[in-house]
């Protein structure tokens, strides 16, 4: 007799609901409604509503969009600072079946024109100050049926060559909210976010509203970004930046108040935004906070409310995290991530074990990259297609996977993805290692590493090392061409206004803290290092700049 017990399947009994990204605002305006969000506009005033009028006005803006004629799955493109009418049509776009298309106004207009024709915007929504741009633009832009310039009727420009300019505030306000969000299947497409284009044409991104939700409810987990409704957190990074690494999102779902600063970035304009709002939380590139540090210095200011902040998009110099933590009283978590991670990757944070470590070996943890959250797994893989050991040591090529990492580009069908052990893996350009912890450490991006006899050097650890020179405002290291070492490394240094500093003295400042074969042979000071419209160090415009260079003694 046969007792074998037979395995039966069970359904579960539970509820489905899309993860739609207009869900968040409707928790938001439901359950935090009157929760502020303030934005300093390009106007110049500062404008005050709260999540419920947001989710009203997204709703209107959903209705204007249909109106225009614009199909489920259309294109609507921004050329947008931070503020409140960027944040209704980040919800007013994709929320109604529209996929959100966020450009980044510090390109080549020429980049710009190919990047709205690569996406095939249908409608196009742009600040005031970014009107003699787009006029530029238009005639390039056959693709585009409806200019919509995000202003009211009393700063409408008298004339321009945009036929048939439409006025944002007059189309939200002839529409009346009698409308629902819909629901629909949540691995749509929500949004497009395109690379930096460093090298050739940028590359869409185009995420679903799954891996955005998902993306907000890991960036806001407690070893993550820790948002929660005590917060008023003001985005820096800009919205057209990866969508301000998921903040416009992540905030309505914990219920935060929101600060917008618009184009007003400078370090005296944000320093007193933060004091005004009493803002908690912030987020921004290492260039902005640069800017924030030397204001505070100069003017003899502090942060009374300022607790912590993410700073991210390039590696952020030990020294400015010891600036912002020791003067100013201000948290730093370190993170990493680039576009095709929406843009979320790893963030530092402390472990309980780390908890009673002497605060210079903390120090050095929490200078790493930092820990995937849940939704991202990652390897490092060797010259021979292998993982390499989490020994903090082994170094080799970051491969990452997950929920919200892209596995494609719009318009393109070759796959970047990579089969490692019988899994898709995203390459992401950098070297790294990994410690016993999980701690990932970026060393370099693989194609700025320095190889020099064979072993390689590291440019951030250069970088690193001299921005802690209180004379320095900014460096880069790159590789130079050496007819036996193949390549030795070149100091590139930005002076602080108004310093000296000599070749012999940066030299100098590396003996101890670094191996000797390491130390760059050679400095040069310039007014200033070139960088991308996302605040990153040009290190190929670099390269190029010193292809010539000759190193002493060569």
């Amino acid at each position: 007799m046969n007792t074998t017990p037979v395995a039966l399947s069970l359904s579960a009994h539970m509820m489905t609901m899309p993860l739609t990204i207009s869900s968040l605002l409707v928790h938001a305006a439901r359950h935090s409604g009157d929760t502020e969000i303030v934005s300093k506009r390009v106007e110049g005033d500062l404008h005050r509503y709260t999540y419920r009028d947001a989710e009203l006005r997204s709703r209107k803006l959903a209705q204007a969009i249909e109106r225009l004629g614009c199909a489920p799955g259309e294109r609507i493109g921004t050329l947008a600072w931070n503020g409140y009418r960027h944040f209704e049509l980040y919800y007013g776009s994709s929320g109604s079946r529209r996929v959100l298309h966020t450009i980044n106004p510090r390109l080549f207009p020429e980049q710009i024109a190919w990047i709205i024709n690569d996406a095939q915007d249908r409608v196009l929504c742009f600040d005031l100050n970014f009107l003699p741009l787009v006029e530029k633009l238009a005639p390039h832009l056959p693709g585009v049926r409806h200019f919509v310039l995000m202003t009211d009727r009393a700063h409408m420009p008298a004339s321009t060559t945009i036929p048939a300019l439409l006025c944002y505030e007059e189309l939200v306000e002839a529409e009346n909210g009698d409308w629902a969000w819909p629901e629909f299947d949540e691995n749509e497409a929500a949004c497009i976010c395109y690379t930096s284009g460093t090298t050739g044409h940028p590359k869409g991104a185009v995420y679903s509203h799954r891996s955005t939700v998902l993306h907000a409810l890991a960036s806001a987990l407690p070893d993550a970004m820790a948002s929660s409704s005590a917060d008023t957190i003001l985005p820096v990074v800009p919205m057209f930046h990866v969508n301000a690494w998921g903040l416009p999102y992540s905030a309505p779902l914990v219920g935060a108040r929101l600060v917008f600063p618009g184009p007003h970035l400078d370090g005296k304009s944000l320093h007193a935004l933060f004091e005004s709002e009493r803002v908690t939380f912030s987020a921004g590139v290492p260039t902005i906070w640069l800017g924030v540090i030397n204001h505070m210095k100069q003017n003899g200011l502090r942060l009374s409310t300022l607790k912590r902040t993410v700073i991210g998009g390039s590696a952020c110099p030990p020294a400015m995290m010891r600036t912002l933590e020791d003067d100013f009283g201000v948290e730093v978590i370190h993170a990493w991530g680039m576009t095709e991670l929406s843009p979320l990757g790893t963030l530092s944070r402390l472990k309980a074990k780390h908890r009673d470590l002497p605060p210079e070996q903390q120090h050095r943890l929490l200078e790493k990259q930092g820990r995937v959250v849940y939704g991202i797994d990652m390897e490092i893989i060797g010259a021979s297609g292998e993982p390499q050991p989490w020994d903090g040591r082994s170094t080799g090529d970051l491969v990452v996977r997950g929920h919200w990492v892209v596995s494609g580009y719009l318009n393109r069908d070759d796959s970047p993805l990579q089969q490692i052990g019988g899994q898709a893996w995203f390459p992401t350009g950098d070297v790294a290692s990994i410690d016993a912890d999980g701690f990932m450490l970026i060393t370099d991006r693989s194609k700025d590493v320095i190889k020099s006899g064979g072993e390689w050097i590291s440019s951030i650890e250069l970088e690193n090392i001299a921005m802690a020179h209180p004379d320095v405002l900014e460096a880069a290291a790159i590789a130079c061409h050496h007819p036996k070492w193949d390549e030795r490394p070149l100091l590139v240094v930005v002076r602080k206004p108004g310093r000296e500093l000599s070749r012999e003295q940066m030299l100098d400042f590396y003996e101890g803290r670094i191996a000797k074969w390491q130390i760059p042979d050679d400095v040069v000071f310039v007014d200033e290092i070139p960088h991308t419209a996302t605040g990153k160090m040009l290190k190929a415009r670099l390269r190029e700049m010193f292809r010539e260079h000759r190193l002493p003694g060569v």
